[in-house]
């Protein structure tokens, strides 16, 4: 009996029950550079927003925040801000919770909370820019 020919490093074990390679390891690293590049210059510009609004009033936050350039800039923040924060939360769930079930759950909520959360803060700046 002739040993059987190897094209792949993986066991007949792992081909038979499917393990490998998800393919979106490389995705999911990828926007976690980028998301933190996107935050640098939007943290320091909140940042710069914090020093600008210590100490002002309503008026005057309310239309630091209404002038459409920082509204979008809050925005964005908002949008990178939670995607980067559920990403990196998965990542952990990913590697560290072991039943399957909990695993999902975990999330789910994670997914679920971050969405939610970023859906209430952008509401929040744009009904603070558009009254």
């Amino acid at each position: 009996m002739s040993k059987p020919e190897v094209n792949s490093l993986r066991s007949p074990l792992g081909r038979v029950r499917g393990l490998g390679s998800a393919k979106s390891g490389t995705h999911h690293w990828w926007m976690m550079r980028v998301t933190s590049v996107a935050l640098l210059p939007l943290f320091l510009w909140f940042v710069y927003a914090c020093f600008v609004l210590a100490g002002a009033s309503y008026a005057e936050t309310k239309a630091f925040v209404g002038a459409p350039v920082n509204a979008v800039l809050f925005l964005l923040l908002i949008g990178f801000l939670f995607h980067h924060i559920a990403n990196g939360l998965q990542e952990v769930v990913e590697d560290y919770v072991r039943p399957e079930l909990k695993r999902m759950l975990w999330l789910f909520a994670i997914k679920g909370l971050s969405g939610l959360l970023a859906m209430i803060a952008a509401f929040s700046v744009l009904r603070v820019a558009f009254t």
